[in-house]
């Protein structure tokens, strides 16, 4: 026999020269890969930014007034200014153009009221009325007089206080107050279409919703609420304030009512309860004491105030303060926001000062993401997250915590499902099957990970969802029958006859036997129980339970493979020498093989653990798609992927909504690299303990 010796100086230049081009082709891989993940973080940072500025006022050229009187209404619309005073009423150019000859009124009015979208105006001229519009085309305004320029007078005697709400396009509704009463009236195409007297009623402040259908009433410290029908008003409730009213106004949407008086501003909206809806007192904003006046915007839930001496504050429904504030010069006596509430007009004796305002996303906090918010009509608060709804003025709801309790319920369920299907199988193939068995199972097992999620989403939410329902205590005791079943054919096994009990193929016989026994369990049950799953008050067929027994079978190849490849990867040298030294084949496995291998096991976990998080399609089909943060085992959810998924097409490019959703797959990714960073440092420990008791015995 002749032996080939390798010279101790051999050197294969070719070997090397491939070597480093593979070491260097890696490395440059695996820069690019880290440089694309830095890359795709901070483009996710760039879209979330802008959710973070700070509101910004940008002052712009004063303009000088040519009525010095003071002004009983003001407005904006584009680059197109209007303002009513006593006597007359003129459009006013904001960028510096001449503007329009100033239109005379029949008669020196004396108080206004305006409508909710600042469309419509309301003259009170010693008793009489006359409703005017203030239009704007392309630059240019026109003053319009849906009822004709003669004042109306009202057969119930003068007005006194009065409110206007816009029921559509060509109607209006009135509330006013009379010698004999509250008079509400109902005016369409020039014409009274409905007149409804509430005799004796006394209001100093009377308050219209935006759709006219809630009239609200104080006198002293009682609030009064009449709900308005064609047929007539009914008295709804009655409240007792704190304080005096100042003032009344009504956010956009027509829910929020705001209520001013000397402790500040408070808001107010209906719950319903036994007796219907009630107004409840919600929280009063800080800093909104001393306030001089208070202007809503036409669109949305945000308003101002304003002091004498220049103080200005900005206000949104769902913060507990001012979202801005700033000190402008003394002797301010009207604001007023545009449309879009991107521009506010202050006026001061005899000039307007125009600003720029920088406010896109009024209702976004970080505080709205994470803690309870008490949202419209809402009996408490919670977390919420419903981003839009039929109608226009919805306030939209962006609260992450349902997604994200969400996530962690189904990753988790699906990796306590997976985690001892997957360990046991992977101990068993690597330490006990035989090797011609273990080349056709290890394969077969990983050929499942080949499978589509979106196949095993639709599955599961087409054919799994059904039977669960109807079998679902069969499916509660299986792991236990499986459990007792194994735990009895241990037993049972040294019984049976020699050439059965063939070391490695016990498979053989056990897995006809698991089948049998779990297609006994989740027949039997059936039958006495039949679908239990309908008749659960709170059971909903896509549920947590289903989404995690799918998403578990999904995830055992991937744990199944990396654990059995790190067992695997156990020098059989220390399981030789355990086996040698009088150890069985069960201690070997648990005292030096498992430790030896934890760390690839715990790295197999986690690896399935971050899996299970960023899955999108099993969640999204096998669910309700239900965002609540609340629920059990039989109740639905919603993941952040599945969430990003759903809502992403239709988020229109930079609102609010679209970058929230980049802000919840920020938060994904995030958690995700902080997963598998902590799972590596763990990893890297686990490897360095065990190898050092390796290297000591």
């Amino acid at each position: 026999m002749s032996i080939n010796r390798i010279p101790v100086h051999f050197s294969d230049r070719r070997r090397r020269a491939v070597d480093r081009l593979v070491r260097r082709l890696v490395t440059a891989c695996g820069v690019g890969i880290l440089l694309l993940m830095l890359l795709l973080f901070f483009w996710l940072v760039a879209v979330v930014l802008p959710l973070f500025s700070a509101p910004a006022l940008h002052a712009q050229p004063a303009q000088q007034l040519w009525d010095r009187s003071p002004a009983l209404a003001i407005g904006v619309e584009g680059n197109l200014g209007w303002r009513i005073s006593r006597s007359e009423a003129r459009f006013i150019p904001l960028d510096g153009q001449p503007a329009a000859e100033a239109l005379a009124l029949p008669g020196e009015a004396n108080a206004a009221v305006t409508s909710s979208d600042n469309r419509s105006v309301l003259l009170n001229m010693n008793g009489e009325l006359l409703l005017m519009q203030p239009r704007v085309h392309q630059q240019h305004g026109e003053w319009v007089f849906p009822f004709g320029h003669r004042p109306l007078r009202l057969l119930q005697g003068a007005v006194t206080t009065m409110a206007l709400a816009t029921v559509d396009d060509q109607q209006w509704r009135l509330a006013l107050q009379t010698p004999g009463g509250i008079t509400l009236v109902t005016l369409r195409d020039s014409a009274t279409v409905t007149q409804i007297v509430l005799p004796h009623e006394q209001a100093d402040r009377l308050l219209l919703s935006p759709d006219g259908s809630l009239l609200f009433a104080t006198k002293g410290r009682l609030l009064n609420v009449w709900q308005i029908s064609a047929s007539g008003a009914q008295l709804r409730e009655t409240q007792t304030l704190s304080q005096p009213p100042q003032s009344l106004h009504m956010l956009a949407g027509g829910r929020t009512l705001l209520i001013q008086d000397a402790q500040g501003i408070s808001q107010w909206f209906a719950i319903v309860g036994d007796q219907g809806p009630r107004l409840h007192a919600i929280h009063r904003y800080a800093s909104s004491e001393q306030a001089q006046g208070v202007v809503t915007e036409p669109q949305r839930r945000v308003f101002a105030t304003f002091t004498a001496q220049g103080g200005v504050r900005l206000f949104a429904s769902k913060q507990a303060g001012p979202i801005l504030t700033r000190q402008l010069a003394p002797g301010i006596t009207a604001l007023a926001f545009s449309a879009r509430g991107d521009r506010l007009i202050v006026e001061r004796a005899g000039q307007w000062q125009p600003f720029v305002l920088d406010n896109p996303w009024p209702d976004f906090t970080w505080r709205n993401l994470w803690q309870k918010i008490w949202y419209e009509n809402y009996p408490q608060p919670d977390w919420v997250w419903q981003s839009t709804a039929a109608g226009d003025s919805y306030q939209a709801k962006f609260s992450l915590v349902p997604m994200v309790v969400g996530t962690l319920k189904a990753a988790a369920l699906a990796l306590l499902f997976a985690t001892p299907l997957a360990l046991a199988a992977a101990m068993y193939t690597a330490w006990f099957m035989s090797p011609g068995l273990r080349r056709w199972v290890k394969p077969g097992i990983e050929m499942m990970g080949a499978l589509p999620s979106v196949v095993v989403g639709l599955i599961a939410g087409v054919w799994l969802a059904p039977h669960i329902s109807s079998a679902l205590p069969g499916v509660l005791l299986l792991p236990l029958v499986l459990a007792a079943t194994l735990l009895l054919c241990g037993q049972l096994t040294p019984r049976l006859p020699a050439r059965w009990r063939r070391p490695g193929r016990e498979v053989l016989l056990l897995m006809p036997l698991l089948l049998a026994v779990t297609l006994v369990t989740l027949w039997l049950p059936a039958q006495l129980w039949p679908d239990v799953g309908a008749r659960l008050a709170h059971y909903e067929q896509r549920n947590l339970l289903v989404a995690a027994l799918a998403m578990g079978f999904a995830l055992v190849p991937l744990i199944f493979t990396l654990a059995e490849d790190a067992l695997f990867s156990v020098p059989a040298a220390l399981g030789q020498g355990s086996l040698a030294l009088g150890a069985t084949p069960w201690q070997t496995l648990t005292r030096v093989v498992l430790p030896g291998a934890s760390a690839g096991i715990f790295a197999a976990l986690m690896i399935g653990f971050g899996r299970a998080v960023g899955e999108t399609m099993i969640v999204l089909m096998a669910t309700g798609n239900t965002p609540v943060s609340e629920g059990g085992l039989f109740a639905g959810l919603r993941a952040l992927s599945a969430n990003i998924a759903i809502e992403m097409p239709e988020a229109a490019a930079g609102s609010a909504h679209y970058r929230i959703l980049f802000l919840s797959a920020l938060v994904l990714l995030i958690f995700t690299l902080v997963i598998n960073t902590v799972a590596e440092l763990i990893r890297q420990r686990l490897r360095q303990r065990y190898s050092q008791h390796e290297a000591q015995g």
